[in-house]
């Protein structure tokens, strides 16, 4: 079973230009005659980055060079990744005419609906280098540790986006219970508050348990002029083995029912 997972997934890999078209396809799709195109999403980021910025160093009393910027770079990886956890959940059911008309990988929605994404990240992170620079922040070399970051990033969201593709399919409420889950751990995750905020007691609960922190420091980190903790790479590592074990078996034994699902 976890064989005809992996052939799936290989198959897909190998239809790259496939989802880079329809991911392409999907963004212009949406912006469709709007003169600014996805920059409206970088502006709307923009805009929510420098009120959230204003009002929360105010009551937080953060210094702005260090907390702006730590607010950027963790809203626009938030982003992306809640946009392709939540959207993982309807890959096969928002691609549901084309799974029964055509014999391509199923995979394949996963990696499209991750490449979408992928794409207004690329157009939300031109607004770093303005808070860096409105800040006075220079980047040294540790940024480029935010490359193998965020491939183990990628990596773990693809297992997420695929499990959650799978069980979402099956169980249709499922969808509305993971945006609310969501939406709980944006709120336990120091995105919008500096963890150093917390009592040392109280960190250990709600960041080192917490997932989600160790998958965003090893991209934010390295951006903001920082080397992450060796427990945010272990504990990544370990996320996507034990995510893709499970991931493959569920997908190895269902991946053939889903098109009966749907």
């Amino acid at each position: 079973m976890i064989t005809g997972a992996i052939t799936d997934i290989a198959q897909a890999f190998r239809r790259y230009t496939l989802i880079g078209t329809l991911g392409w396809q999907d963004v212009r799709q949406r912006y469709r005659r709007s003169a600014v195109g996805p920059f409206w999403l970088t502006i709307s980021m923009g805009v929510m980055i420098a009120t959230i910025g204003i009002v929360f160093g105010t009551i937080f009393k953060s210094p702005v060079e260090e907390f702006l910027p730590f607010l950027s770079a963790g809203l626009i990886f938030w982003g992306f990744i809640s946009s392709v956890i939540t959207e993982g959940c309807t890959s096969f059911t928002s691609s549901e005419a084309i799974i029964k008309q055509l014999p391509i990988p199923l995979s394949v929605h996963i990696f499209r609906q991750i490449w979408r994404n992928m794409i207004i990240l690329a157009h939300n992170i031109v607004i770093l280098p303005l808070v860096f620079i409105a800040v006075q922040k220079s980047i040294n070399w540790s940024a480029f540790l935010a490359i193998p970051g965020f491939f183990i990033l990628l990596i773990n969201l693809t297992w997420m986006a695929l499990l959650l593709g799978i069980v979402c399919t099956r169980y249709r409420d499922i969808p509305q219970i993971i945006t609310s889950v969501i939406q709980v751990v944006f709120y336990l995750t120091p995105i919008m508050w500096l963890p150093g905020l917390l009592p040392n007691r109280t960190s250990v609960f709600i960041l080192n348990l917490n997932p989600f922190y160790h998958l965003l420091e090893i991209v934010r980190a390295p951006l903001l002029g920082e080397i992450p903790a060796l427990i945010h790479w272990l504990s990544s590592l370990g996320i996507a083995a034990v995510g893709w074990a499970l991931t493959l078996a569920l997908y190895g034994r269902y991946r053939r029912r889903l098109a009966y699902w749907l």
